[in-house]
């Protein structure tokens, strides 16, 4: 069971790293170029969530967040054992989450850095990744329980 929270850890890590490294290394809104036409670095501070969604609502983000890690813990110490998938998509959610909180709490704004440069996209960061797999682990993991319940109950109908 720790093991996840070690592997939120080690996310949190990286992402505050990487967010680190940006600071020290990129001017703000400069853009560095790392793969031509499909990945670059730009130092982006954002206030708000994805496309820079309710702006300056930071109290509301820090209590939003707080109340989502503690769901988050709750489920992944509670239920964690019961499913890899499961467990996997909570240890990515929380990893995410304490990541731009950290921003957040310390910034007032969550630093992001990686720009896709073939799509219009908004500039993200290693906990938005995190977040974002968590989230299609979580859809998964509920698409594949609803279909073991139809089968369960198809089963017992039968």
């Amino acid at each position: 069971m720790i093991i996840y929270y070690v592997i939120a850890a080690i996310i949190v890590g990286i992402d505050q790293l990487v967010k680190y490294l940006t600071v020290q290394n990129i001017s703000l809104y400069e853009t560095v170029t790392a793969i031509p036409n499909v990945l670059s670095f730009t130092y982006h501070q954002n206030s708000g969530a994805a496309w820079s969604i309710l702006e300056g609502q930071m109290w509301f983000f820090i209590i939003v967040t707080l109340i989502v890690i503690g769901v988050i813990g709750y489920y992944l110490h509670t239920q964690g054992r019961q499913s890899l998938l499961f467990s996997s998509a909570l240890t990515l959610l929380l990893a995410g989450a304490i990541g731009n909180l950290i921003d957040r709490v310390l910034n007032q704004y969550v630093v992001d850095m990686f720009r896709l440069e073939f799509v219009q996209f908004p500039i993200f960061n290693v906990a938005d990744m995190s977040l974002t797999f968590g989230v299609g682990l979580m859809i998964l993991y509920l698409i594949l329980d609803e279909i073991k319940t139809f089968k369960q109950k198809k089963a017992v109908d039968k």
